[in-house]
């Protein structure tokens, strides 16, 4: 039996999820619904899909934050992938164009306009991709190495000096609002007699 080509749609639509599903032509597909960005989030660790569908705007975990993800991962960068937004302006404000390694559709669309979009993202996918940034060869370091442990450990001591003058000084302020609170009590007291005493007067 040939293995389905797993499609993942990550809408807080379910009428837009109910759509792509539609849309799509019949074949070996299994569509996975996310409602949120933490959902989606859940299905491309543990579904990995071939293909992903992504709104921009989205509660819990932003589309933002999930395409960040995505972009940030040696694998997840690879799976084709099509942003979904009523807005294109929403997505050129963070991203700006040409989208290179993936495609965008706007909203509401129809059948060709998708079947199109995820060609072209299929297409994009395959392109070869710059490094991640941790991937990249470190730069050459401008400090002699005995310099390094030297500065760092100067620079921790005076942090812990600062950080315990700070809480000299918390202490200090606590114990004069103790004072204060210690001093204002029998005046409290003076005043409820005084209180007591002018209404039996006025009685």
């Amino acid at each position: 039996m040939a293995q389905k080509h797993k499609i993942l749609v990550i809408d807080d639509s379910r009428v837009i999820r109910m759509r792509v599903r539609d849309m799509l032509p019949e074949g070996n597909f299994e569509v996975l619904e996310a409602k949120d960005g933490e959902e989606g989030m859940k299905f491309i660790r543990q579904e990995r899909p071939n293909l992903i569908m992504l709104d921009f705007l989205l509660p819990k975990v932003s589309g933002w934050d999930v395409f960040q993800n995505i972009r940030g991962h040696a694998q997840w960068r690879k799976i084709p992938l099509v942003l979904m937004s009523g807005r294109k302006e929403e997505v050129t404000e963070k991203i700006p164009e040409p989208f290179e390694f993936w495609e965008f559709i706007e909203k509401p669309f129809e059948q060709k306009q998708l079947i199109s979009a995820i060609k072209s993202a299929m297409k994009k996918a395959t392109k070869p991709q710059p490094p991640l940034e941790e991937e990249a060869p470190a730069p050459a370091a401008t400090t002699a190495p005995s310099e390094a442990p030297a500065t760092a450990g100067a620079g921790s001591h005076a942090e812990i000096e600062q950080l315990k003058q700070q809480m000299a000084k918390m202490q200090a302020e606590i114990q004069a609002l103790k004072k204060q609170v210690a001093q204002i009590e029998p005046l409290k007291q003076q005043l409820v007699k005084i209180f007591n005493f002018v209404k039996q007067k006025v009685k």
